[in-house]
């Protein structure tokens, strides 16, 4: 398959070099790092450049630069939903998981950045007797990747408080509310359009009890921890829920538990996970998905469609 960047300038690199060099000194930008260390399925070769900005006028700077270089940068958060080429990305990877970690509070509003972890999220909003984000404490994936994704658990969901994403459009920077978001399962108005880029988002919550909410989120960590393999590197749910069926009872009921490619494998604990059993790269990873959807089909009838984002 063709990469998603393949129609990058040839010489972008040494061109953008130039303009970081001269216009933020002071960024975090490195060559050639290894994006296995910022997933978590711990895969993923080289991004020729990396920049670690700390604030949305460095994104906004970044992402002009980009654009006059011509390359197509990469917006990564937390790297928890992603799965990345072997051979890396020949583009510019914008990493705003580190810096872009703002929170502020006016009544039941909470405005956050797009890199705060949604897990950071549910702990901020109990902390401030606020309901509404419980499902959120044990999601390790950034804000900004949740809204575009719509991420949810146990039976909640962004869409349920989330009221407006400010994001930077290769036009300028807009703020969408509502009908506008397209909210849907594991969907938004972002995951058609990649060329936006989000910067931060409004929730609106509700009052409640700190000691419900405590106990609430707690039921639903442990939840986590007795059925899902949260000891194993992996990109979280391998597919998505398909329309009256569980895509881990299926792929059980195949008897694809404990099958492998290399070092990919199909959890033992929760055969809806795909994880990392040591040493697996991209291409296990998509031979095994490949083998559990042909298996499930040919079984089935259903097709199981990927939730974790293949990036190459």
């Amino acid at each position: 398959m063709e990469s998603m960047f393949s129609s990058n300038r040839p010489g972008w690199a040494a061109l953008l070099d130039e303009k970081v060099t001269a216009y933020l000194p002071d960024l975090k930008y490195v060559h050639d790092e290894p994006l296995a260390r910022h997933t978590s399925f711990r895969i993923g070769g080289p991004a020729t450049r990396m920049a670690f900005p700390t604030s949305g006028e460095q994104i906004v700077l970044l992402t002009g630069f980009a654009q006059e270089c011509g390359v197509m940068p990469f917006l990564l958060g937390n790297g928890t939903n992603l799965l990345v080429a072997d051979e890396g990305l020949d583009t510019l990877v914008i990493q705003t998981g580190e810096g872009l970690n703002r929170i502020a509070l006016d009544g039941g509003i909470i405005t956050a950045d797009a890199g705060v972890s949604l897990a950071r999220l549910g702990v901020f909003a109990w902390q401030h007797s606020l309901t509404g984000l419980e499902f959120a404490h044990g999601i390790p994936g950034s804000l900004g990747g949740g809204v575009v994704m719509n991420a949810g658990a146990y039976g909640g969901e962004l869409k349920d408080v989330l009221t407006e994403v400010t994001a930077l459009f290769p036009d300028g920077v807009r703020t969408l509310r509502g009908e506008e978001l397209a909210l849907g399962y594991r969907r938004s108005f972002f995951t058609n359009h990649p060329e936006a880029v989000v910067l931060r988002a409004k929730l609106a919550l509700h009052g409640g009890d700190q000691e419900a909410i405590k106990a609430r989120m707690e039921e639903l960590s442990a939840k986590r921890r007795a059925s899902q393999p949260l000891e194993m590197p992996s990109a979280g749910s391998t597919f998505k829920r398909p329309e009256g069926y569980f895509a881990g009872t299926l792929i059980e009921q195949c008897g694809l538990k404990g099958k492998h490619v290399g070092g990919a494998e199909v959890s033992r604990k929760h055969a809806g996970f795909v994880v990392n059993a040591g040493g697996a790269t991209c291409a296990d990873v998509l031979a095994l998905i490949k083998k559990v959807q042909d298996t499930v089909f040919t079984a089935t009838g259903v097709t199981l469609e990927p939730e974790v984002k293949i990036i190459r």
